[in-house]
């Protein structure tokens, strides 16, 4: 018999120091409850013994509905701007915070719930999810872990044996997933609203604290804290874009404080590149689309700037200008980390000064805008034309002299062609699979999702067989639409 591993104790951190932002509640019961998929190097990793998140007590703490001995169950509250309209009060509608736990690192990471029922928070919503969105946040979580881009981590899911009603009747799941926290620019909107200076006060020395310690020693230490929030999200969104990652609801409220990818709704892979790309099926007027991602972040920032304007100093006015000036910076850090990931994409050597190296991608994105090769297939495919092969990256462009011309510059600059297959993914969660693979799961067969998964856990590492998960989706795959599965 398995003996329940010690290390289910649940840290209470956030529930206890900001318990005016958590509603102590508790997880819907489930029906019948049946572990679809678990994580068990995740698990490993947080000190869980994977054998006994498989029986019955570890696929009630991954359901919510067993609950250890001392841990607070809660809700979090927060508000945020959706689509560029403010609501006051968002908060967990359909999920909890189960507790913290310490991972192999000695680093605190929050236990989360999605699809877990109602909470006051629900707003009329059923509070519930389904199998097809539980499982496509955690392959889409974990690809992007396997990327190397920073993320929330899905720990398992768990079928309830609950039927939910969307257009259709679906089968109802709850998604365990882990994070560095779960505070959203939204948590500091909401905590600002009450004008309770205290409250936000001892918000921000908590996200110092959890995610960077280096503002406590600075000389002004919420300033320090936006900057480095700041500096973490313009990074992330550069990884977005370098490997065609377009979220789809990019609100405050899914905008994290510690820089992880947060909240995988109606998000996609770029197939043929086209910067006004949305998969989004309530992004009607393209505000998140693949190429304004950069510039929502910016606006998603200076919200956050808002909310820290009390911390920054007693005058208004000084607390605005310190946060413009720090908020100005946002384009220099996003092109920095975007440039830098764009030479290694192109194999380009450190002594390849900046403005060649800058013409040359500039000259790129023009190309590439004009002819939408396929996004992934395209970077790829330059590793083969570094090593003296350009036919593949050249079939996918209508526009020969102009590519033939590039080529030429970029190959007279010597692309290390290893490094670049370092970098540019070979298999990325393609839209047109990941759809075939929920369908499958949510008809009851788990196999191509698990195949799936296997195929995305080395994203860079090319294996005979695995063609089909490389190729661009076909042509009866065109006006693809995601949806956000509540």
């Amino acid at each position: 018999m398995t003996q329940a591993p010690t290390t289910t104790a649940l840290g209470t951190q956030f529930a206890t120091e900001l318990a005016d932002l958590a509603l102590p509640w508790q997880a819907a019961d489930t029906p019948e409850p049946r572990l679809l998929v678990l994580n068990e190097s995740l698990a490993a990793d947080l000190g869980l013994d994977a054998d006994w998140l498989r029986g019955p007590e570890g696929i009630g703490l991954l359901a919510g509905t067993v609950v250890p001995e001392g841990a607070t169950p809660v809700a979090q509250a927060y508000a945020g701007h959706q689509f560029g309209g403010y609501s006051p009060r968002l908060g967990d509608g359909r999920a909890l915070l189960m507790g913290e736990l310490v991972d192999g690192s000695g680093r605190v990471r929050d236990l989360h719930l999605k699809g877990s029922g109602r909470t006051p928070f629900s707003r009329g919503g059923d509070g519930f999810a389904a199998v097809g969105p539980m499982l496509r946040e955690y392959v889409m979580s974990e690809a992007m872990h396997a990327l190397g881009i920073p993320t929330t981590r899905s720990l398992g899911v768990v079928a309830t044996g609950r039927d939910v009603r969307r257009e259709t009747v679906l089968p109802g799941a709850v998604l365990a997933r882990v994070a560095s926290s779960h505070l959203r620019v939204g948590t500091f909107q909401y905590a600002r609203s009450t004008d309770d200076l205290d409250l936000l006060r001892r918000l921000a020395d908590h996200a110092i604290a959890r995610h960077h310690p280096e503002a406590a020693d600075a000389d002004a230490p919420y300033l320090a804290l936006f900057e480095a929030v700041m500096r973490a999200q313009a990074a992330l969104v550069a990884q977005w874009m370098l490997v065609g990652f377009i979220h789809g609801v990019m609100n405050t409220d899914n905008t994290t404080i510690s820089g992880e990818t947060i909240d995988y709704g109606p998000c996609a892979f770029l197939d043929a590149f086209d910067p006004t790309t949305v998969f989004s099926s309530i992004d009607e007027q393209g505000r998140y689309a693949y190429g304004n991602q950069p510039i929502v972040m910016e606006w998603n920032l200076a919200r956050f700037a808002e909310s820290l304007l009390p911390l920054l100093a007693d005058d208004e006015g000084v607390a605005v200008a310190l946060a413009s000036a720090s908020l100005g910076t946002f384009r220099d850090h996003y092109t920095a980390a975007w440039s830098a990931s764009m030479r290694a994409k192109l194999g380009l050597a450190n002594d390849v000064d900046d403005a060649t190296a800058r013409t040359l991608v500039n000259d790129l994105a023009v190309l590439m805008t004009a002819d939408h090769p396929d996004h992934t297939s395209f970077f790829r495919a330059l590793g083969s034309a570094a090593r003296g092969d350009a036919e593949p990256a050249r079939g996918m462009f209508l526009d020969l002299a102009g590519f033939d011309a590039w080529t030429g510059r970029w190959l007279a600059l010597s692309p290390d062609a290893d490094a670049m297959d370092r970098v540019n993914p070979a298999y990325v969660p393609r839209n047109h699979l990941v759809e075939e693979a929920l369908a499958a799961a949510t008809a009851g067969d788990l196999a191509p999702f698990e195949r799936l998964l296997d195929v995305l856990a080395a994203p860079f590492d090319v294996r005979p067989g695995l063609e089909r998960y490389a190729d661009p989706a076909p042509d009866s795959f065109a006006g693809y639409q995601t949806f956000c599965g509540t």
